[in-house]
């Protein structure tokens, strides 16, 4: 394996069964069920109209019951993991560029903010929209594949309304930059990711890092933001689960509008695990509503003087419960930080309002590394598509797609294949004294922000590969 294995997209991996107002697994029976080999005379499936994406993969999972990563991680306590060997039994068929994707689940989101009139409502669904982005991490336990430095993922969602192209444009340290546009011209949406993680014995923990642009064309505002921190438990022993935590500033920097949200930590009795409750304030930093929910569930929007006088209630009726708590012992495992028991699905305030809620995922998701209907599609490589992406399009890694096709033994080799190739032509490069130039993006200053950015350069949906490099 290559010691140059970045372990910076490990953090994926959560563990909880809760649902929003009582929908759970049962409810995935309904999802519609389509192998991506069954083809239709070689022509995509379609379902009214509309093209059909599979919602299985080819092979089921591989069991990672006979691995123990402890001695790879144990001499890195306390340290940023950037260098670190991880067995492929530990990754998921994806890239990390194909994870990035996963932001625009749920678009739908975006046309809506687009649509509205008023700007407290537009920052209410951009904020749902943020939420939405890590909602996908439920249970998902598996690790990104590494990119390749030049490597990149475009998608086409016509149903969905937008398209996306992404590069992977440093490897050390590494970063990747997306960039993502309304077919309509309603909307950009872009950033570069850049997770700096550290390992503490039981967890790992990842600090966010990169800038999220949201551009509103029709209103002619921006919003940046930028991650939660989270932190996966259990990554030596145990069953792996995720905790997303910190502030979140949503700014609308056309309107002086902002957006608080605080992803809360699990607490001593894990009442607090995947709440997120927040406000939005105006530019005279007046609170304007409230908002509450669960990363994993749904989120909802209310009045102030609502939500106080709920949490006034709230309050006074768990008084006594918090006593008996307090007086019981802690109860004390050594050995694993074990997810606290699963508390109730989001109380809802009388006169709120939803803003998003979590979709269900397909039947055999837990067969599946925990895909979503959004994940299952990401590698798919449709009839004629090979003709029409860049060569260097995660689609078409061959570690990738074996390890999708369940040969585990050739993703190996295929994996150690191009991370040689990699090194190799780094090392040339170096011999000559040449830099390397990425394909879509450039290094810039966020207009927002005044940070830096990777921002992108534009024409690779013209469809000229010419000087794409060879990675594969």
């Amino acid at each position: 394996m290559n010691n140059e294995d970045e372990f910076y997209d490990a953090v994926t991996g959560l563990d909880s069964d809760e649902s929003c107002e009582g929908t759970s697994e049962a409810s995935f029976k309904d999802a519609v069920v389509y192998d991506g080999a069954q083809k239709n005379n070689g022509a995509v499936p379609q379902e009214n109209g509309i093209k059909k994406r599979r919602s299985c993969l080819p092979a089921p999972m591989f069991s990672r019951n006979d691995f123990s990563v402890w001695s790879i991680l144990k001499k890195c306590i306390g340290l940023e993991l950037s260098k670190i060997t991880m067995p492929i039994v530990f990754n998921e068929p994806l890239s990390f560029l194909q994870r990035l994707t996963e932001y625009m689940e749920h678009t739908y989101l975006l046309q809506k903010a687009c649509l509205q009139s008023d700007s407290i409502e537009r920052m209410q669904t951009v904020a749902a929209f943020a939420v939405s982005a890590v909602a996908s991490q439920w249970d998902r336990t598996g690790k990104p594949f590494n990119p390749l430095l030049g490597e990149t993922y475009e998608l086409t969602r016509e149903d969905q309304g937008f398209r996306l192209i992404s590069e992977q444009v440093s490897h050390h340290p590494p970063i990747s930059a997306f960039h993502t546009e309304s077919l309509m011209g309603d909307f950009v949406f872009h950033g570069s990711i850049y997770p700096k993680l550290k390992f503490w014995g039981k967890s790992v923990e990842a600090e966010p890092k990169g800038t999220i642009t949201l551009e509103l064309h029709k209103h002619k505002e921006a919003y940046t933001w930028t991650n939660p921190f989270c932190c996966v438990h259990n990554v030596i022993l145990g069953k792996l689960w995720i905790e997303q935590y910190g502030t979140v500033e949503i700014i609308n920097h056309s309107t002086g509008e902002k957006c608080v949200l605080n992803f809360k930590p699990c607490g001593m009795f894990g009442k607090e695990l995947h709440r997120v409750e927040g406000y939005i304030q105006d530019k005279s930093k007046k609170k304007r509503c409230v908002i509450y929910g669960k990363w994993t569930e749904c989120m909802w929007s209310v009045d102030p003087q609502a939500y106080e006088a709920h949490r006034k209630l709230e309050k006074k009726g768990t008084t006594d419960t918090k006593k008996q708590k307090q007086e019981e012992p802690e109860a004390v495992n050594e050995d694993a930080d074990e997810m606290p028991e699963v508390q109730e699905t989001v109380a809802v305030i009388p006169g709120s309002t939803l803003l998003w809620r979590i979709s269900s995922r397909p039947p055999l998701s837990a067969e599946m590394y925990n895909f979503t209907n959004f994940a299952m599609a990401l590698n798919e490589l449709e009839p004629g598509m090979e003709g029409v992406l860049a060569p260097t399009d995660c689609r078409l890694r061959p570690d990738i797609r074996a390890m999708e096709n369940g040969n585990m033994d050739e993703a190996s080799r295929e994996k150690e294949r191009l991370e040689e190739k990699q090194r190799a032509a780094r090392k040339e490069r170096a011999k000559n004294e040449e830099e390397w130039s990425t394909r879509w993006f450039q290094l810039g200053t966020n207009p927002y922000t005044g940070s830096q950015d990777w921002l992108y350069t534009g024409g690779y949906f013209d469809r000229k590969y010419r000087n794409c490099p060879d990675i594969y």
